[in-house]
């Protein structure tokens, strides 16, 4: 299958170039040609099979054209080595945690994936030296960090906002030394972003680091990401609750709910979409007027949502050629505050007695607000609520018990360097590497 670039003025790729590359020549984000409907014989059995089972599936729909199926299985399967379960907190609404990976946060799926896919390619060219940039607001650094530590002729740059990620989330990448660099930047996520999509702009930088992206403007990064939505439906199927699903999106860089846009597009059943955003709401306001106004992000409670110019806001609108009409069919949204987040967290753990993260409780609110009658609502519990762990303990007035996978990156030494947001300094300092 070939890729295509959203903003058009660059030749299609392979999916081992688009890969590679990150981003197109002409600053667009990489779409497949087409997308595959998958048969009717997998939905009438997805019941029965494992997440391993489904997620072959699905990436053989994506990827079965450009790689061999052991070679697919392979990755798939030491990708999706871990549960994802969907547990039930109201009569009609359920918890997808996508939080029991090895870093603990949703992007484990696509960050293991790529890592997995990359080196694939990186071997079959006879590369030896790749450079993966990476920008994060809080869990990307630690997903796309330890999915790729010590894998031979990659070395992974992680650029993080100076004081808004939360300290375990910091320690997750900061810690690991190795292949890893974590560059910490005196400025916003947008900061970072802005420098890495600089960076690959910059035709003398690319030449000497031969650059690749880890964020979800990667392919390999988001789509894979499509794989929990089919194993979400698989378990409502099971728990006889399958009609009528709408799935809620704590949505950030979009990465997310882009992933399930296209599970639907492949004929996942679901019925509608909601996208929950913190005050950093650009793309609610997309939906209430058709404008898309991007702006600086402002620092919240859900700090791994704190966008203000989605990367993904443009494979959503080239999914639906740019109508704002039919988006709106298929998405709603809402914008919480930090005071309603913070009292979403308190009413679920008081009244059903389960404990939502604050891009968690986005999540939920949104159900509780806008599930409709005869509806079985799923959001997407994006990380474990240890992750920000002095929020969640203030906010709940409890002491949450920290697991054990994060105990052990908190007895880490921090290792970063510091930089301002000017481009310029930052490409001397990869030159320089």
């Amino acid at each position: 299958m070939n890729y295509y670039s959203t903003n058009g003025k660059a030749p299609k790729a392979t999916l081992q170039e688009a890969v590679v590359k990150g981003l197109a020549p002409d600053k667009g984000l990489y779409m497949p040609e087409y997308i595959h409907m998958l048969p009717d014989s997998f939905f009438k059995n997805i019941g029965t099979l494992s997440l391993q089972e489904i997620s072959y599936e699905v990436a053989n729909a994506f990827f079965g054209e450009d790689l061999e199926k052991e070679t697919l299985k392979e990755i798939v399967y030491d990708t999706m080595n871990f549960e994802i379960p969907l547990v039930q907190v109201t009569d009609s609404i359920y918890s997808l945690e996508l939080f029991h990976g090895p870093t603990l946060a949703f992007k484990d799926v696509g960050a293991r994936f790529m890592a997995r896919l990359l080196g694939h390619f990186i071997r079959k060219q006879g590369q030896k030296d790749v450079n993966v940039l990476v920008a994060t607001s809080g869990d990307t650094g630690s997903a796309v960090a330890n999915g790729f530590l010590g894998v031979e002729g990659i070395h992974v740059y992680v650029l993080y906002p100076k004081g808004l990620v939360s300290d375990i989330q910091e320690k997750q990448f900061t810690t690991l030394g190795q292949n890893i660099t974590a560059i910490e930047i005196d400025g916003t996520f947008d900061d970072c972003q802005r420098l890495v999509k600089s960076a690959f702009m910059d035709e003398t930088l690319n030449e000497k680091m031969n650059l690749t992206s880890a964020n979800s403007i990667n392919v390999a990064r988001f789509l894979p990401q499509s794989f929990y939505y089919f194993h979400a439906y698989a378990q409502l199927v099971r728990a006889g609750k399958a009609d009528n699903m709408a799935i809620c999106v704590p949505s950030g860089n979009f990465g997310n709910i882009t992933a399930g846009l296209f599970a639907k597009k492949m004929g996942l059943p679901v019925k509608r979409f909601i996208a929950s955003n913190n005050r950093n709401d650009i793309f609610y306001k997309y939906l209430q007027s058709g404008i898309y106004s991007p702006r600086p992000s402002v620092a919240t409670l859900a700090n791994a949502m704190d966008v203000g110019d989605p990367s993904n806001f443009a494979r959503v609108i080239d999914l639906y050629q740019h109508s704002h009409k039919e988006i709106c069919k298929e998405i709603s949204g809402y914008m919480y505050t930090d005071e309603q987040i913070a009292g979403t967290m308190q009413s679920v753990f008081n009244t059903y007695g389960y404990v939502c993260d604050p891009h968690g409780a986005c999540g939920i609110q949104g159900l509780l607000d806008g599930l409709k009658k005869g509806e079985t609502g799923v959001f997407l519990e994006t990380a474990h609520p240890a992750k920000f762990k002095e929020k969640v303990d203030a906010i709940l007035g409890q002491s949450i018990e920290i697991p054990v996978k994060l105990q052990s990156f908190m007895k880490g030494t921090k290792q970063s360097v510091s930089m301002g947001k000017e481009y310029n300094d930052f490409a001397a300092f990869l030159m320089r590497e």
